[in-house]
Parts: structure tokens; C-alpha cells; sequence
């Protein structure tokens, strides 16, 4: 038998299914360490034979834990709990928390950037690109928040424009309050849809022209969001137009590739 299986559960919490179909039961003398500890759980894998037990639910699956001997288990744990109560450990995860702290920072700079470079307001509306670069940002580059700004499946440019795309979405549209009909390919049908709505409106402010900011979807969504700094929505007094800041020409780019369980893992 291999040194490490892994297998799905079943209704009898002892009872695990494996590739094959075949139903196995673990040793007496096994135990199940808990998911959550990713550094123990390494450390009983590599001590020898483990199972691991994981639940498939559509395309995500979820650790149901590990199971090995329980001498294992016992002398991985304490080998670690003494490892961490060394100084040299806490210095060394305080190091790692300030790069991680560090790294983060850089990204919802880099990814604020991206952000605006895809809306390249025209001058007229830049305050606002400016808010919704920050709000977009905001909301979507927490670590562990699931959204398509953690993603590493598409580029940096990608990720900004589906951002945008997705808070407009939830921000700007009745989205939220729609019942779409539970058939397939329905509410990718819907999210395109209101996605062309979103690019309308985002044309509308590339130009340098003058609109209603009360009638306008996104300048309402903006001036009521809760980290609104400045009447962003406000068009400044008639003046010769100025020139529109370079930025890149982005062109739509196809995310077809993602269906509709994919969005739902990495939305807004």
C-alpha cells in the first residue's frame, strides 16, 4: 500500500473510500489529527504512512483531516511545540508576518494602479476614478478574501478589469436582488450582460463631457460608500479641457475560460 493515501469520507466516520471504490478502515492504533495545523501536519507526513481525507463538494474540496499513527501525531506535535517556544522561532514568524505585512501593502499599491489604469477617467471625472480605484482596491485585495484580486490564474491587468467589472456588479446594478433561474450557463448569461451595462458606463466618464452625477449609477455608488473622502461624483466649473493622462488602451479580454462555479469562488 502506498505511504500516503488520499481518500473521501463516508457516512461511518471510521469508514474511507478510496480511488478504486475500495472502503478502508484505519488501524487501532491511528489517530486523526484535526485540519489547521499546516506545519504539524507536514512533519506526521513525512514521519511515514497517513491518510488524508478529503470531501469533494463540486470543485472545491475541503480537508477532513489526516490520519497516521498516533505515536506519530504525539511526537510530531511535541517536537514542534518546542520548536515554538524557542526565541529564535517567534523572531523568525515576527520577520515573516513583517514580509507578508510588506508584500501585501506593495500589491493593493500595484493592484490601486492597475485599477485606475483600466478606468483612465478623462479628467473631467479623475477624482472619481481616484475613489473608485481606492474602493475597488479596498474590497478586493484582503488576504484570504477570495476575490478575483487573490487569483493567480490571470495577470495583474486581468484581475483590475474583472475587479472593476464585479464591484460594479454588486455596486451599481440590482444584481444582488435578481432570482436568476437556476439553469446552467443563466447567470453567466446575466453577469455578461450587466457587465456590458458597467463598460457603458465607464465609456461615460472616459469622456471629458458633463453628466448628471445624481442620474448616474456609479456616481451615486460612490458618493454613498462608506470610505467616500470627497464629493468625488462633482463636476468641476466649465473650463478648457484638459488633456487626458496616458494610460494603456486595454481591450476587453475574454475570461469565457472561468465558469460559473470558478466566479462564484473568486467573486465580489
Amino acid at each position: 500500500m502506498p505511504k500516503s493515501l488520499t481518500l473521501a469520507p463516508t457516512a461511518d466516520p471510521r469508514v474511507f473510500l478510496a480511488p478504486d471504490g475500495q472502503r478502508l478502515s484505519p488501524p487501532d492504533d491511528w489517530a486523526c489529527l484535526p485540519p489547521g495545523d499546516a506545519g504539524l501536519t507536514r512533519r506526521v507526513k513525512a514521519a511515514g504512512e497517513s491518510w488524508a481525507v478529503v470531501e469533494k463538494r463540486g470543485r472545491k474540496t475541503f480537508s477532513r483531516g489526516l490520519w497516521a499513527p498516533r505515536a506519530h501525531i504525539e511526537q510530531a506535535r511535541a517536537a514542534l511545540e518546542a520548536e515554538r517556544a524557542t526565541e529564535s522561532y517567534a523572531r523568525r514568524r515576527a520577520a515573516d508576518a513583517d514580509r507578508r505585512e510588506r508584500t501585501q501593502a506593495a500589491y493593493v499599491v500595484s493592484f490601486e494602479q492597475e485599477v485606475r489604469a483600466f478606468l483612465r477617467f478623462a479628467p473631467r471625472w479623475a477624482a472619481l476614478g481616484d475613489q473608485v480605484a481606492k474602493l475597488v482596491a479596498a474590497h478586493a485585495t484582503p488576504v484570504g478574501s477570495g476575490t478575483v484580486a487573490r487569483t493567480q490564474r490571470i495577470s495583474i491587468e486581468e484581475r483590475a478589469e474583472a475587479a472593476v467589472i464585479a464591484w460594479m456588479r454588486h455596486q451599481t446594478t440590482g444584481y444582488d436582488d435578481m432570482r436568476i433561474e437556476r439553469v446552467a450557463g443563466r447567470r453567466r448569461e446575466v453577469r455578461r450582460e450587466l457587465a456590458q451595462l458597467s463598460r457603458a458606463v465607464l465609456d461615460l466618464h472616459r469622456r471629458d463631457l458633463p453628466h448628471a452625477p445624481g442620474a448616474c449609477s456609479l456616481c451615486t455608488a460612490a458618493a454613498r460608500a462608506p470610505s467616500a473622502s470627497a464629493p468625488a461624483a462633482s463636476a468641476p466649473a466649465a473650463s478648457a479641457p484638459a488633456a487626458a493622462p496616458p494610460a494603456r488602451d486595454l481591450p476587453a479580454r475574454d475570461l469565457s475560460f472561468l465558469d460559473d462555479a470558478a466566479l462564484d469562488a473568486i467573486d465580489l
